[in-house]
């Protein structure tokens, strides 16, 4: 698996850094990078580490980070879950599935059936299309073909 620091590196360039709660494309209350706390609010122990709900008062860059850090151990989770053959991708397919975790959620990805299927058996230059005939990539379309091109051969490009 790519490494939590790439991970992090990435996110934060897809996602963007905002240490005070703003409002998301989709309307939801976000904070750090991409927290959507409308859908995810924290956890008893972040809001015991951060010591505030967030929806108010900015927090800490030291904060952002740890968040964003949980976030990505739910996203790794979720996917060993849900999509269990996920970890036979290789480490920048492996990312993409992370990255669609965050800016769609499992449920929205799991939505997406050809694109999955074609992934799942090595067809990537047709996973690939499935992924760019999509809402998704029309909302963000260089996000999308960044993860297009990761599909397609393997590897990530920022």
């Amino acid at each position: 698996m790519v490494s939590k620091d790439i991970i992090i590196q990435r996110l934060c360039f897809n996602e963007g850094f905002r240490q005070s709660p703003y409002r998301c494309t989709a309307g939801k209350l976000t904070i750090g990078v991409g927290h959507n706390l409308d859908d995810c609010p924290l956890t008893k122990e972040e809001l015991e580490f951060i010591g505030h709900n967030c929806r108010e008062k900015p927090i800490t860059k030291e904060q952002v980070f740890y968040l964003l850090r949980h976030d990505i151990d739910k996203a790794i989770e979720t996917l060993n879950r849900k999509i269990p053959w996920w970890k036979n991708l290789n480490d920048d397919r492996q990312y993409v599935l992370i990255d669609l975790v965050f800016n769609l959620g499992i449920n929205s990805l799991l939505q997406f059936k050809k694109f999955l299927k074609y992934l799942s058996t090595g067809f990537y230059k047709q996973a690939g299309f499935e992924l760019m005939d999509s809402k998704y990539a029309r909302q963000v379309p260089a996000r999308a073909e960044r993860n297009r091109h990761a599909i397609e051969t393997g590897v990530y490009k920022c």
